[in-house]
C-alpha cells in the first residue's frame, strides 16, 4: 500500500514464517512491485541490517512480541528514523521499551474497528520518560490530546470494572 501509494520508494516485508511470505510474494507479483518490495524470512529484525530502513512498522502482534522484537537487534531498532508500532495487547510495555531505547512518542492514534480498540504509536529518536503510571498504560499522548476514542474506552472499561465490584462487599471505592 505504501509503495503503491508512493508514500515509499521500497520496501522489505519480513516474517518467521514462510505461508505469509508466499502470500505477501504473490500479492507483490500481482501489482507489479517486485523490484520495490523485497520479501525475507525473518524471527524479528533479525535479518535486517542497522540503516538499512529508515522507518520500521511492526504490527499484529502483542505488546510483548513486539517488545522483544525491538530488542532483540538494537543496533538495528536505533538506527530507524521512526518506529510505527501497532501492539495488540500490553501496549504499555511497548511505551516502557521505547522510552529505555531513547525513542519518545511522537503521537499516537486510537483506532476502533470490527468491536475491537486498537492503538498506533509512532515513535522518534529522543529522550521522553512518564512519570505516572496510566500514562504509560493509557498513553499520555492519548490522555494529552482527549483523545475521544480513548474516552469511549475508557467508559466501557468501567462499566466493567464497575460491574465486577458489584460481587464485592459494599464497601466499593469511588471510581469517578
Amino acid at each position: 500500500y505504501l509503495v503503491s501509494g508512493g508514500q515509499a520508494v521500497s520496501a522489505i516485508a519480513m516474517d518467521i514464517n514462510p505461508g505469509p511470505l508466499q502470500r505477501a510474494t504473490e500479492h507483490i507479483q500481482s501489482y507489479g512491485m517486485q523490484n520495490q518490495i523485497q520479501i525475507r524470512l525473518s524471527d524479528g529484525t533479525q535479518a535486517l541490517r542497522p540503516g538499512e530502513a529508515d522507518t520500521i512498522l511492526i504490527s499484529g502482534m502483542g505488546g510483548g512480541l513486539i517488545e522483544r522484537i525491538l530488542r532483540q537487534n538494537p543496533d538495528v531498532t536505533r538506527s530507524a528514523r521512526e518506529l510505527v508500532l501497532s501492539p495488540q495487547s500490553e501496549i504499555f510495555r511497548v511505551r516502557r521499551t521505547l522510552h529505555d531505547m531513547g525513542f519518545r512518542i511522537a503521537s499516537e492514534e486510537m483506532v476502533f474497528d470490527m468491536g475491537k480498540y486498537y492503538v498506533i504509536l509512532r515513535a522518534v529518536p529522543g529522550k521522553e520518560n512518564y512519570f505516572r503510571e496510566d500514562e504509560y498504560i493509557y498513553g499520555k499522548y492519548l490522555i494529552d490530546h482527549k483523545d475521544p476514542l480513548l474516552q469511549a474506552f475508557l467508559k466501557k472499561e468501567l462499566v466493567r470494572i464497575r460491574g465486577i465490584l458489584e460481587h464485592f462487599p459494599e464497601e466499593q471505592p469511588d471510581l469517578r
